[in-house]
């Protein structure tokens, strides 16, 4: 069976210029990166008329078994094309961590890719390394100002700010700074995260446009004062250089899918430690373009989805129309017991039990006022006695399952899930947030712990809830939540599969974003650094003829 790589490389793709005719994109408003990608200046794009409908596409908890979250959105957009609809994409950009790690590339997979696929994993258009300077920058600026003599009496122990770069790097989690002597500075503790996870990221993918998106920038809080005052990025006068790194990644790229089927992918961040969702920007962008707009949420409904609804949905004023949920027979099985090594065996039974994972996902994404429909992204092997056993769970969920063949047939083996899609959208939408602006930080943390996760309590941290109280004081009190915890699972222990309930869910710190606008509330032992597997993906990944393979 051949990869998606050798797949990508024989399908010929159309000049960017043609995908960008195909999507009413005028000329005049594309800057190219070479022949199959360009940025879109937005403000040379036409007055948009009635937007478009936004679909959700989002998953059960993901397992190593794979379940198809971005092979699907494409599929289905793709689809959207073939029931008559002007359908687009809007993705996020892949990390080069999990690239590099165990994931593997994140442009689709089979005949439902986006392209070019190589670029697009690996350095694309520089979005990534551009959100990673503007973040050292302002990391190098606060060790500066404490080397010059401290005008804002920052106090070194209370410096948050740590740096960011885009790889799996476990060794960089917690580091000393300003060891070698006077010259180097003063010896600090500090840290890495993965660039995905950076504030600057979330920054620039829920910013309406340049202004907003260096306004966001000055308002983020790097450090407190030894009398426990914030300094922000505008204190230490970074916001404006760190927005000059930023003005051509605030623009959206455009690729194409294999089909051609024009797609918007940009921002990055994770769903498990970030808000994992594609910018703002792009989104409207394509609302303003195209019938259909097909979006993703990274990881499973718990983290994804909410985070879509609770902190992008309710920043930007969107709305979604649908969403769809995507879940194998693979995964199930193994959310119902069975080892990895045994799900080529039949077991009708482990998919039932595993199933109710896909049926509390299908509960929380109604609770929201969105209608659902199941896509059953189809594996070689899975039995008729298996796929039934999903139906019957959607179905007694209140929700349709539908088989799909989008990874071996592209766009034609989806029109099915997309007649299913335009049907729900056409109903008003009845989205509404979890809970209330007003309601007090630590209960938005309980509100999601209880009714998505289902968890009986919340257990905080020393000290977590009077920082919560103090930020609050401050005026941050409206913000969302932004949870951090294991996508594997519905609890905090990654080894809790299928539905648990009943457990309590350990918050062990909270970090304050007022830059992106939320409070990220880190759950267990999830690391915000991740570290590179036994045996990474890199270890198959080379060049031979100018070309790259082992990307996957």
């Amino acid at each position: 069976m051949p990869t998606d790589i050798e797949i990508a490389a024989t399908v010929p793709l159309a000049p960017i210029a043609e995908i960008a005719v195909r999507a009413g994109i005028p000329e005049d408003a594309i800057e190219p990166y070479g022949r199959h990608k360009a940025k879109l200046d937005i403000a040379r794009l036409p007055a948009p008329a009635t937007p478009g409908k936004l679909i959700l596409v989002t998953a059960i908890n993901p397992t190593p078994a794979g379940e198809g979250k971005t092979t699907t959105s494409i599929g289905l957009a793709d689809a959207l094309g073939h029931v008559g609809k002007r359908a687009m994409l809007a993705l996020r950009e892949p990390s080069l961590g999990p690239c590099f790690g165990t994931k593997g590339g994140a442009t689709g997979g089979g005949r439902a890719q986006v392209a070019p696929m190589v670029d697009i994993n690996l350095h694309f258009t520089g979005d990534f390394h551009a959100i990673t300077a503007a973040h050292n920058l302002l990391g190098s600026l606060i060790d500066n100002h404490l080397y010059w003599g401290n005008a804002l009496d920052i106090d070194a122990r209370r410096v948050s700010w740590r740096r960011v770069v885009d790889m799996n790097d476990r060794a960089l989690r917690e580091v000393t700074l300003g060891l070698g002597g006077v010259a180097n500075g003063y010896p600090r503790s500090g840290g890495f995260d993965i660039t995905v996870a950076s504030e600057v990221m979330a920054c620039l993918c829920l910013a309406e446009d340049l202004d907003d998106l260096r306004a966001r920038l000055a308002r983020i809080i790097v450090a407190e004062t030894r009398d426990r005052r914030p300094v922000t990025a505008a204190d230490l006068k970074a916001d404006g250089a760190m927005a000059a790194l930023l003005v051509e990644a605030i623009k959206p790229n455009l690729v194409q899918t294999l089909e051609r089927t024009p797609a918007l992918i940009h921002g990055g961040p994770f769903a498990n430690i970030a808000h994992g969702c594609n910018s703002v920007i792009a989104t409207r962008t394509a609302l303003g373009l195209a019938d259909y707009v097909v979006t993703e949420a990274g990881f499973g409904a718990d983290l994804g989805a909410e985070k879509f609804f609770d902190i992008k949905c309710r920043q930007a004023g969107l709305a979604p129309a649908a969403a769809v949920l995507v879940a194998t027979a693979r995964a199930l099985k193994m959310n119902g017991g069975v080892a990895k090594v045994d799900l080529a065996r039949e077991d009708a039974g482990a998919v039932a039990h595993g199933a109710a994972n896909l049926t509390r996902h299908i509960e929380n994404l109604r609770g929201f006022g969105v209608p659902v429909v199941v896509a059953i992204n189809l594996f070689p092997g899975d039995s008729a006695a298996e796929l039934a056993a999903i139906e019957d769970a959607a179905a007694s969920a209140g929700a349709q399952a539908i088989r799909c063949r989008h990874w071996a047939e592209g766009g034609a083996g989806a029109t099915a899930l997309a007649e299913a899609v335009v049907a729900l959208a056409e109903a008003p939408s009845a989205f509404a947030p979890l809970y209330p602006d007003d309601l007090p930080l630590a209960a938005k943390i309980e509100t999601i712990a209880r009714r998505i996760y289902r968890a009986q309590d919340v257990a905080f941290a020393p000290g977590v809830a009077a920082q919560l109280a103090r930020w609050e004081q401050a005026g941050f009190g409206a913000l969302p939540i932004c949870m951090a915890k294991t996508q594997y699972s519905f609890s905090a222990d990654p080894t809790l599969l299928g539905a648990p309930s009943g457990f309590t869910l350990p918050v062990r710190e909270v970090r304050l974003a007022a830059g992106a606008g939320f409070v990220v509330a880190i759950c267990g032992e999830l690391m915000t650094m991740p570290g590179l597997p036994r045996v990474p993906a890199a270890e198959g990944i080379g060049v031979a003829n100018g070309a790259v393979f082992g990307l996957f």
